[in-house]
């Protein structure tokens, strides 16, 4: 095979991976979605109705809701580890931090799971318990899966998926700058509206909050999810990025390969 064949091939298999990844990152996006409406619909109940936990029997509702949340923490922490590879070569530090970020986010999303299970637990066992004891334990572990709520799929996603992917895709070029700024606005946006909620300047759920994850909703879904699905990334960037790091390995060999040992090393062995 020729220079120019091999090159060629290298470069159709390059593409080709970068349009896997892309299209593996845009489902994933896509899926969190996915998962993620249904498991807040399903925890409805469990959530709005201070008296849930007096009910009879079981509420299955609850357990469907734990189901989807566990898929969505699946596909969180998929998302962060498909693009690990490609995304360490423009800052291995931004990249693991986003990794971490995303399992700090279904760590948190799993904490908030297992309140509503206890919850449900509580209608199911608590029958001889005293109703009062009931309400305020209820309430309280309702009150855990809203504050896990606001600091995982709030706070921690507008920091992994918003500031840090945005930015990295800014800097490698994955993403046109045009569309990439809608990560780096939208995910300190929904930060903000968490730390303003924590510190009761809006209230969780209002329209003020709402507001501010328009940015970050069209950033995940729109552009990391559909955009990445149809059109992936631009085109040359991967391969650019893939390049870059080869290039710096074989400076690294070179500086410390045998070419690299002075002469006159050489000469006082011999």
């Amino acid at each position: 095979m020729t220079n120019a064949a091999w090159t060629s091939a290298m470069k159709r298999d390059l593409m080709n991976g970068q349009r896997k990844t892309a299209l593996t990152v845009g489902v994933l996006f896509v899926l969190t979605l996915v998962f993620a409406i249904p498991g807040v619909i399903a925890y409805g109940p469990v959530l709005n109705d201070p008296r849930y936990v007096l009910g009879p029997g079981a509420g299955p509702s609850v357990s469907v809701g734990a189901f989807f949340e566990i898929l969505t923490v699946i596909a969180n922490i998929a998302t962060a580890m498909v693009l690990f590879p490609l995304l360490r070569r423009q800052s291995e530090t931004l990249a693991l931090s986003y990794v971490a970020a995303r399992f700090v986010e279904g760590a948190l999303i799993v904490v908030g799971m297992l309140s509503a299970l206890a919850v449900e637990t509580l209608r199911q066992n608590g029958a001889s318990a005293d109703p009062g004891s009931l309400l305020v334990a209820s309430q309280s572990l309702v009150a855990i899966h809203d504050w896990t709520f606001l600091l995982g799929p709030g706070f921690m996603s507008g920091l992994g998926n918003g500031l840090l992917i945005g930015y990295l895709m800014y800097r490698s070029g994955l993403l046109s700058r045009r569309l990439a700024v809608f990560g780096i606005i939208g995910g300190p946006l929904v930060m903000a509206s968490g730390i303003a909620i924590l510190f009761g300047v809006i209230e969780l759920g209002s329209t003020a909050q709402g507001l501010a994850t328009i940015l970050e909703i069209v950033w995940e879904i729109g552009i990391l999810g559909v955009y990445l699905i149809f059109r992936g990334f631009q085109a040359g960037a991967a391969a650019s990025l893939l390049s870059r790091s080869r290039d710096t390995t074989t400076a690294d060999t070179t500086t410390v390969g045998p070419s690299s040992i002075a002469p006159s090393t050489v000469t006082g062995v011999a």
